[in-house]
């Protein structure tokens, strides 16, 4: 295996992933496993089954701190911040004055007025930046860039952790706290990017190497690399930040209007206030009104990000053109891929309104040939997350 290129950041993990044979790639400016000696394939397949261990260190990590923190960060997007309970996690989506999404992230109500946040690794300078200009006045704005990110997910993960930290499995999907895993303090969360039941689990940077080692030592822990988990996501209709959504894009033309609580919307006690409201706004109205069958409202809402399968097994990549059946352009895959677990070409992308409903049979252009298409619900498998 080659070594990183000297201007590639490595994370605390880098020489355990060249020790157990990863094939290393350019991902967010760091070198980062792309795959194991088994293989995608069977990395994919061992998380949906036992327990996958995934190095995120390269994602960004954040506390914010203060009294005014909570209403701060809620100034920033479109969900509600000050209402989430302490111990509790929430999804969440940094908005341009456009609407348009600067990053999804997740965020944590750690109590005692601090906030905990992962952003995405390819954006971190980005959002802390932009973080700080814009609310660092109303709190302490700290970036952790001390902390490694661990992710254990699969159907087993909850197990293997509650063998090594007694207790861990008390957590329900969205929740975490402050652990003991081996006798390593960490921070966890029961959430991650699968699909699958799993932890995401903080921990100082010199403490990453152990427990990464404790992990994998026990029989369930296999390492996984980037190409299983966009599989994973993938399968679980989750959204890849630069693909499936990007700063052109805005929440409800993603399908994201779940990610805006009812406060936040129009009516609601604290409606608006965020950059791009009156787009978002607008845009929820017409959603509401089923644009799909309102061609009055494609102005508000001209696209919607969807579900599609293939009527034929052939994968249909990222940047795949979509006709209609009469060979008129109506979007553009974002994401594409044999899914490993449900066994067929899957893919997420974006239509015009009007093609949005599921069962609308449409066709993608695949080396210069019709492959027939039709729009699916999210996700193509069913998320197993423990919620009690």
């Amino acid at each position: 295996m080659a070594p990183a290129p000297d201007d590639l950041l490595k994370t605390p993990l880098y020489h355990l992933h060249v020790e157990l044979g990863a094939r290393m790639v350019p991902f967010a400016g760091y070198a980062m496993p792309v795959q194991y000696p088994a293989g995608l394939m069977a990395e994919h397949k061992h998380t949906r089954a036992a327990a996958g261990l995934f190095d995120i260190s390269h994602m960004g990590q954040l506390r914010l701190i203060g009294p005014e923190a909570a209403a701060a960060f809620e100034s920033l997007m479109p969900v509600d911040v000050i209402d989430l309970a302490p111990g509790k996690q929430r999804y969440g989506l940094l908005l341009n004055e456009a609407g348009g999404i600067i990053d999804d992230l997740m965020f944590f109500n750690e109590g005692n007025d601090a906030l905990f946040v992962i952003v995405n690794g390819a954006c971190k300078a980005g959002d802390i930046a932009h973080i700080q200009a814009s609310i660092g006045h109303r709190c302490t704005v700290e970036p952790m860039p001390s902390h490694a990110l661990l992710a254990l997910q699969g159907p087993q993960a909850a197990a293997t952790l509650a063998r090594l930290s007694p207790g861990i499995e008390r957590f329900v999907f969205m929740t975490g706290g402050a652990v003991s895993i081996g006798g390593i303090p960490a921070f966890v969360t029961r959430s991650g990017y699968t699909g699958e039941d799993g932890f995401e689990i903080s921990v100082a940077a010199d403490n990453a190497e152990a427990l990464a080692r404790l992990l994998l030592a026990q029989p369930e822990v296999l390492p996984v690399g980037l190409g299983a988990r966009n599989s994973l996501r993938l399968e679980a209709g989750l959204c890849l930040y630069g693909h499936d959504i990007d700063e052109g894009t805005t929440p409800v033309e993603a399908s994201l209007n779940w990610a805006i609580q009812k406060v936040r919307r129009t009516g609601g006690a604290r409606e608006g206030g965020f950059p791009g409201a009156a787009k978002v706004l607008a845009q929820l109205a017409a959603s509401a009104a089923a644009a799909a069958a309102n061609p009055a409202d494609h102005a508000a809402l001209p696209r919607r990000r969807v579900g599609l399968v293939a009527l034929e097994r052939i994968p249909v990549r990222d940047g795949t053109l979509l006709q209609s059946l009469e060979g008129q352009p109506i979007g553009q895959v974002t994401s594409g891929l044999l899914g490993p677990t449900v066994d067929r070409p899957i893919a997420m992308g974006y239509v015009a309104t009007a093609f949005a409903t599921s069962g609308t049979r449409i066709q993608a252009i695949v080396r210069g040939k019709p492959v027939a298409m039709e729009v699916c619900p999210l996700p193509f498998l069913p998320a197993r997350y423990f919620r009690g």
